[in-house]
């Protein structure tokens, strides 16, 4: 409950109290310089007449001191109480609306999601999509993310997962540069070629599979990236050989443009998760999106996502 005013401490500059009743937020954080959280906490702050100081200003940043921190903490609980609220009250609605925001890799987001994001707006015109591509791992409570499609082995079991679709993966390289350097027709051979890896799967070794068996590979080469974007990228200019989605690469190789290699042996396959942190006052929009995602990338229209090379479909 707010204070009344004989409660409130006076301020120490009454004309600049005044003139922050009547700014906006947009007008304070213009006139300030400073985020709108910030701003927030300050306008805050100072209408209850809090002596503390919530912001620490030097001539290059502005920080947050303890109390503001503390301030800021709070504040983050009502916006969550804020949202929750609002998706009880939307619970009966049965069109989403609202902002949903998600967050993939750069490759995944361009080859498949961007695509699944346009056809769920269209048809859901009151919704609003962000979309944030990045080659790293985000924290969703933090950085005040709804939803991450990830794809991965194993998910961290304190938030919630639905399994989506399969991500499985080739060898392959272009047929230039298996026309200067030879095909590797075993796994041994890999061993004399230009293997380019991904930072964060099979960066050293890579995993092979047949009939029931497991083989390590070790591979090595002189290009490695944290983006299957930019592997694609090299192979295509006949750099070496690369383990690629088949998201990525079933065009390119029905086109001859890229050769699968070692082609009777599988790889270890991912599966593509959407994650959220928590199942509670899930919103309209967050559990719509949910089931359009699945839809979509059952669909033909996605079909690289679960395409596998001729001769091995039934396996």
């Amino acid at each position: 409950m707010r204070p009344r005013a004989d409660q409130r401490s006076a301020p120490t500059n009454s004309s600049r109290f005044h003139q922050q009743q009547e700014l906006s937020k947009a007008g304070w954080v213009r006139l300030r310089g400073v985020s709108r959280m910030d701003a927030a906490i300050e306008l805050t702050w100072t209408y209850y007449g809090v002596p503390a100081n919530p912001l620490h200003r030097t001539t290059r940043r502005v920080s947050l001191t303890g109390p503001g921190e503390a301030a800021l903490a709070r504040f983050r609980q009502m916006l969550a109480i804020g949202e929750e609220l609002q998706g009880e009250l939307a619970s009966d609605d049965p069109e989403p609306h609202g902002t949903l925001r998600v967050t993939a890799s750069v490759s995944f987001g361009q080859s498949h999601l961007a695509r699944a994001v346009a056809g769920f707006v269209a048809r859901h015109p009151a919704a609003r999509i962000e979309l944030l591509l990045v080659d790293r791992m985000v924290n969703l409570v933090e950085e005040r993310v709804d939803l991450a499609v990830r794809i991965a082995r194993q998910i961290d079991p304190s938030l919630i997962a639905r399994r989506l679709a399969t991500c499985r993966s080739v060898l392959c390289a272009t047929p230039s540069y298996l026309q200067a350097r030879g095909t590797p027709t075993a796994p041994e051979h890999l061993a004399g070629h230009n293997c380019l890896t991904h930072h964060y799967v099979g960066k050293s070794l890579w995993q092979l599979h047949r009939d029931g068996r497991s083989l390590s590979v070790a591979v090595g080469g002189n290009i490695s990236a944290n983006e299957a974007s930019l592997l694609l990228e090299a192979v295509r200019a006949g750099a070496g050989i690369a383990m690629l989605p088949t998201y990525q690469v079933a065009p390119l190789l029905r086109s001859g443009e890229l050769i699968e290699l070692l082609p009777e042996f599988s790889l270890d396959e991912l599966g593509i998760h959407a994650v959220y942190a928590s199942r509670r006052q899930q919103p309209a929009i967050m559990r719509r999106f949910l089931d359009f995602l699945a839809e979509c990338f059952a669909s033909p229209a996605f079909q690289d996502l679960d395409w596998r090379p001729p001769g091995k479909e039934n396996t």
